[in-house]
This record gives structure tokens, C-alpha cells and sequence, in this order.
């Protein structure tokens, strides 16, 4: 055997047993009459032992030639290290080394493997599998692991199964880009990668398999950012006979599940908000209420003076920052140049001082008084000691502005612990949301999310004032899950398609397997997804999904490990019936 022990099991009761470890050198330390060598493997760190008294010459000196990440085998007897390491499980012991194999011998990496190494996100993304020997990476992807088994656990346990769905589906127009893969043998026909198993999840309801999950792939072709990736790993979830109530309380539980299991930490309450709500306190729907700095509208208290800007805006909003009265002009006019950003687009910023006397200083006190800013204050619920910060003009951008200042606030003022998880529900989400582009209705969510019952009769006279039987479950200011209850009904889905500038004949060919399946006994359902990528990263206290995936493409959906995309072969090509330029 390889092995008798790993490299981080090994303790004092085990001094004088002789063992066999294998691993990676993370580094050597040459006296000339001593060698340490620092052995790793995915479980730890064991330091081996090499001295001219008690070990072999040829040992010796095959010990002197080991480098960096030399993959190697020792065999000796433990022992009793005289200077101990308590920063590690193992500093306790060291392997007194009488038998060694290089088993393979490496190259010098192009970064140190270490905790805090050298390299660069790009470097590292290409030598990925030298990365993922870190411990950071290394621990993030047991920690997925973890997480996904725990997962598997709680809903096998409520009678849940899991059931694989095609990667090899139909194209649609809703939703995101698909990626599509022609079909060799159906030339000019392609088949599309999901975004999700939306649709089959239902069927499976159709076919009576009433509590379904998968932890599955997806796809979508779209634009890249930090916390999304062109391939994604969801929990897809799907139960029938259910009501909202049903489906919240399950998911509730198993967040607090996961929150147990993985920190010890035992969550309450999992406070519900209507979309509304979370767009005028927070200017987002997926707020993080770990802080304050809720949003105050000022409208009827700023638009009474001379002062144009605020007069002539749809929206004068602002919120109070803690004890931040004490920043300096220099301070605040970085806070002005970061909304100015193109980033966050605004054309300007109003602030006021809530001083810890009780007075205020503000940067239009020429148009208003100490009256006026007291009502700013009690309306932002500012405290003496806080600084008062004001954006203006159309009310959707402006929140949005806002928010993304509140949410910089929070990271610069230390607001939001990694540590520290508040679970939110937002509710009551719109059906539809108009498209400027192309001057229709789109489903905010999707096209099979069921309206609320009393407001079906709006559909055909204010669509825009529909609210969807949605919801989307927020962990620390991000979306970590969303779902709905489906439609069940096919006069129902037909409407619905309708709304959405279906053609009959365009929804037939689209969903018409869908539509079919109704007519045969639908019964009441609803589910909901969790990204599981993003779920471990903010669980793991970060929220970069990146270190959370093993091999993750970049910003511009590249795998630059193994350089893909990449062009294919011009026969390739041929057999694909793809009339493509070829170089």
C-alpha cells in the first residue's frame, strides 16, 4: 500500500508506530546534518525527519534532492517532536524517515502553494489543479461537499427524490440566451442546454412524483460578474398538493438545517417583505438586513423650498449612515465621486451633518433650516452623530442608486459579518415587468408562475398590477433561492402565453408538451431553486462563488486551464452541417 495514515491523522498516541505516508513536499529545510520536509495531503501536514545518525546514507542524500511538490513516499517510526507546533494537528509528532520513494518529481510550480500565495487570480486559473492543493480552495470545496450532502440528507428524509432530468432539451425565447449544440444527425435542427429543468420538473408533478429534487447543471449565456457563471449548480425542487405556506416552511428548514450543520448557529426568524416593501425601504429585492440605513422619502419634506433639483425630482430619498457625522469633506466628496461612477450613475449627492450637539450642517443650507434638516432626520431616523446622505430624480434609478450606496456603506463600515446570517423572504413579486426593447411583457420570473388568485381579473386590464404567487428567499443581500406556485390549468398557461405575445400557434409549438400534460390531471403545484454555488460561497462566508466551484470559467466565460471555447475542426463542422467560415 501507498499509505498506512494520512498526513493529518497522526498524534502522540501514536509515537513509536511505524507508518507509511504519501504526499506533496510543501517545503524542505536543509541543515546539512538534518533535513525537516514538510509532507501534505488533502488532510494535512506531517513533518518527516532526516538526520546522518539515524538515517540511511542513500536516504540522505535522496532526501537533499526533493523540491517543491514532489509527489513522495516515507516509511519510519513516529516521534515525540522536540520543538512542537500548536498551529497544526499534527505538530505534536514528526516520521523519523528510514525509507523513501519519489514517487514523482515536479516541476517548480508558478506560485507558492500556501495559504497567502504569490499568484494571481489569472495564474492560479490556470494552473487550477496546483490551486486547488491550497487550503483555502481545497477546504471550500469539502465545505460544497458538506453542504450538498447535508442537503441530500434533510430532503431524502421528508420523502423527496431525486430524479435526473435531460441536459439535451428545446430552445425557448423566454429567459436568458440558451446555449444551443447542433445535432449531427438532424442536420440544421439544435437542441439547447437548460437553464433549468423547469419544465420537466412539472411533467414530473403530472406523473405523480410529487416531492422531486436535483442537484443539476445549468446553463445560460449570459454576462459574467463575480457571483454568476456561464454553468451553474442549482437544488431544484418541485412538490404537489402544496400551497406557498407548505413550501416556504420546508426551505425554512432546511436553511436552518445548513446554518446548523455547517456554523452551529440556530436562526429564528425568517422575517417576510412584499417586493414593494423591499424596494422602498432597501431600493432592492434582495436586501441584506443585517444593518440599518433604511431609506427615508423626503419628498414632502424637501420640496417645499427654492431648491430645483430636489423640486423637480420624481423621488428625493435618503438614508442615515452611524457616526458618520465626523467625516471630513474629503471623506464625503469620495462618497460624491463614487455615485458619480458610471457604475452607479448618479449626477450628484446632498448630504447633512446631524451634529452630536443636536444641530445640523448641511451642503444646501442656503434653501433649507435647522427645522426642515430635523425633519430629514426624523424621517431618515438619523441619531445626533450620523450623517445624512441624499440622492434625487427618477424614483427606480434613484433607488437603485441608493442602494448600491448602502450596501458600500456596509462593507466599509464593517456592517456585514461574514459570520452573521439573516435569512429574508420577499414575497408578492410582480408577474410581468414591461420591455422598453420590445414593447411587450416579459415574465418576471417565468412563463409557468402562477398569478395570486385575486388579481386574475387584472390580467387583461392592468397587467403591470398582477402580483405573482412568488418568492425568492434573500441570505445576507443576495438571492440565494426563488420559486413559485405553477400554473396547473391549460386555459390558465394559455392565458398567461397570450399576455406574453404568444401566438397560439407560437405556444403550441413551444410549450404545447407542456399544455398537453395539463389536459391529463395537473394537480396544484410549486417548487423553488437554490443556486447551490452561491448558497456554499455565503455560507462559507464569502460571496465570490468562484473558490466555491473547481474549475470555474472567467469574466469572459473562458476556461483558461484548458483554453475553451475553441475553434472545432472543419470536418467537425461538415458532419454538423454548419455553413461557418473556417480559417
Amino acid at each position: 500500500m501507498y499509505r498506512s495514515h494520512n498526513c493529518g491523522e497522526l498524534r502522540l498516541t501514536d509515537i513509536h508506530k511505524e507508518v507509511t505516508l504519501a504526499g506533496w513536499v510543501q517545503k524542505s529545510r536543509d541543515k546539512g546534518f538534518m533535513i525537516w520536509v514538510d509532507l501534505r495531503d488533502r488532510y494535512g501536514i506531517t513533518q518527516l525527519i532526516f538526520d546522518e545518525e539515524r538515517t540511511d546514507a542513500t536516504v540522505m542524500q535522496l532526501a537533499k534532492s526533493l523540491g517543491r511538490e514532489f509527489v513522495i513516499q516515507a516509511k519510519g517510526i513516529i516521534l515525540e517532536r522536540e520543538s512542537k507546533n500548536p498551529n497544526i494537528p499534527t505538530g505534536a509528532i514528526e516520521l523519523l524517515v528510514k525509507e523513501l520513494v519519489v514517487l514523482n518529481a515536479a516541476l517548480l510550480p508558478p506560485f507558492t502553494i500556501e495559504d497567502e500565495t504569490d499568484g494571481g487570480e489569472d495564474i492560479r486559473m490556470k494552473y487550477r489543479y496546483l490551486d486547488i492543493r491550497r487550503t483555502p480552495v481545497r477546504d471550500n470545496l469539502l465545505f460544497r461537499h458538506k453542504v450538498t450532502q447535508e442537503v441530500r440528507n434533510y430532503l431524502s428524509a421528508l420523502d423527496f427524490c431525486e430524479i435526473e432530468t435531460p441536459y439535451l432539451i428545446k430552445s425557448t425565447p423566454e429567459g436568458a440566451r440558451d446555449f444551443v449544440v447542433p445535432s449531427r444527425m438532424n442536420p440544421g435542427q439544435f437542441y439547447a442546454l437548460p437553464q433549468s429543468p423547469q419544465t420537466f420538473k412539472q411533467l414530473l408533478m403530472v406523473g405523480g412524483m410529487d416531492k422531486y429534487f436535483q442537484i443539476v447543471k445549468c446553463f445560460r449565456d449570459e454576462d459574467l460578474r463575480a457571483d454568476r457563471q456561464p454553468e451553474f449548480t442549482q437544488i431544484d425542487c418541485e412538490m404537489s398538493f402544496i400551497e406557498q405556506e407548505d413550501i416556504l416552511n420546508v426551505f425554512e428548514g432546511l436553511t436552518r438545517h445548513l446554518l446548523k450543520e455547517t456554523h452551529q448557529i440556530e436562526v429564528d426568524k425568517f422575517p417576510r417583505m412584499t417586493f414593494d416593501e423591499a424596494m422602498r425601504t432597501y431600493g432592492n429585492d434582495k436586501p441584506d438586513i443585517r444593518f440599518g440605513m433604511e431609506f427615508g422619502e423626503l419628498n414632502p419634506v424637501a420640496q417645499h423650498k427654492d431648491f430645483g433639483v430636489f423640486n423637480n425630482a420624481e423621488l428625493v430619498v435618503g438614508i442615515a449612515v452611524p457616526g458618520a457625522a465626523s467625516y471630513t469633506r474629503k471623506q464625503i466628496d469620495e462618497l460624491i465621486d463614487w455615485v458619480k461612477r458610471p457604475q452607479v450613475g448618479a449626477l450628484g449627492m446632498v448630504y447633512c451633518k446631524y451634529e452630536v450637539d443636536g444641530s445640523f450642517k448641511s451642503s444646501v443650507d442656503k434653501f433649507y433650516d435647522q427645522e426642515d434638516l430635523a425633519k430629514w432626520a426624523e424621517i431618515t431616523g438619523a441619531n445626533p452623530g450620523d450623517l445624512i446622505l441624499i440622492l434625487s430624480g427618477p424614483a427606480d434609478k434613484t433607488r437603485s442608486q441608493l442602494s448600491a450606496l448602502r450596501m458600500e456603506l456596509g462593507n466599509r463600515l464593517g456592517l456585514r459579518k461574514p459570520n452573521e446570517f439573516a435569512p429574508l423572504w420577499v414575497v408578492d413579486f410582480p408577474l410581468l415587468e414591461w420591455d422598453e426593447e420590445t414593447q411587450r411583457f416579459h415574465a418576471m420570473h417565468h412563463p409557468f408562475t402562477s398569478p395570486k388568485p385575486e388579481d386574475m381579473h387584472l390580467l387583461d386590464t392592468d397587467p403591470s398590477k398582477v402580483r405573482a404567487n412568488a418568492y425568492d428567499l434573500v441570505l445576507n443581500g443576495n438571492e440565494i433561492g426563488g420559486g413559485s406556485i405553477r400554473i396547473h390549468d391549460k386555459e390558465i398557461q394559455a392565458l398567461m402565453f397570450k399576455h406574453l405575445g404568444f401566438t397560439e400557434t407560437e405556444a403550441q409549438e413551444q410549450f404545447g408538451f407542456l399544455m398537453n400534460a395539463f389536459q391529463y390531471g395537473a394537480p396544484p403545484h410549486g417548487g423553488l431553486a437554490f443556486g447551490l454555488d452561491r448558497l456554499t460561497a455565503i455560507l462559507g462566508g464569502q460571496e465570490t462563488i468562484r473558490d466555491f466551484i473547481a474549475f470555474p470559467k472567467n469574466n469572459s466565460g473562458r476556461d483558461v486551464m484548458i483554453d475553451a471555447p475553441a475553434a472545432i475542426d472543419k470536418t467537425q463542422l461538415d458532419e454538423l452541417s454548419l455553413a461557418l467560415h473556417v480559417k
